[in-house]
């Protein structure tokens, strides 16, 4: 009976998984690619949602930088996932932009984590002198990154792995803005303790329908 009731569970919790996510691909997202030499990541807007409980020793300051180290830290996850890719043999002929050297022209351009929404992706990837941007948004209950969750914990007490996360990324040519590519994912449960992974698992299987990592 136990077992039963375990796999009834389980299954719901895949179809509540799959009934969450979207995934668009432009139909001209191969051929586009196959000109594009470097992409960059940008970092992800974030909004960690705090009980009112756990906001009261939290204010808009500690609460800006926690989201801001969050998007950084889904941003250099990215950026890695991808790395590991091209070592595979993964992601021929395309190169992945620094983090570091994508911040540093962003605040050339007096750019940062909080008015990075103000700018179209094109536009971001016009500055960045990239062929293609990631962007995405990320929201959590709880923050992944080993830091925040630290900094978090030792605030209002809260301690443990992400239990509900939700990431919407997106794709956009530095031609003409086209969307490319977009994926929208929300998984409830425990799904890790790091960024990375966080997007191992988003990306596990949207990557097969991503132009530059189709042969992974």
């Amino acid at each position: 009976m136990k077992k039963l009731l375990f796999s009834l569970l389980f299954l719901l919790f895949v179809c509540n998984v799959k009934a969450q996510t979207s995934l668009y691909e432009n139909p001209k997202f191969d051929s586009i690619a196959k000109s594009h030499k470097i992409i960059a990541v940008v970092p992800f807007k974030t909004q960690v949602k705090l009980r009112p409980k756990q906001m009261k020793d939290m204010d808009d300051e500690k609460l800006n930088r926690l989201e801001k180290a969050e998007g950084e830290g889904i941003q250099t996850a990215m950026y890695s996932w991808f790395l590991k890719r091209k070592k595979r043999g993964k992601l021929q002929n395309l190169e992945v932009q620094d983090p570091k050297v994508t911040t540093a022209l962003l605040k050339k351009k007096d750019i940062d984590y909080n008015t990075i929404t103000d700018y179209t992706p094109q536009e971001l990837a016009i500055i960045l002198g990239v062929d293609a941007v990631i962007t995405g948004d990320y929201e959590t209950d709880k923050p992944m990154s080993e830091g925040a969750s630290i900094a978090l914990g030792l605030l209002v007490g809260f301690w443990g792995s992400t239990n509900s996360a939700v990431v919407n990324m997106s794709i956009n040519d530095a031609a003409n803005g086209t969307l490319l590519w977009n994926y929208n994912k929300k998984v409830r449960g425990s799904i890790g303790s790091s960024p990375e992974d966080l997007i191992n698992i988003l990306m596990r299987k949207a990557s097969r329908r991503m132009a530059y990592t189709k042969n992974d």
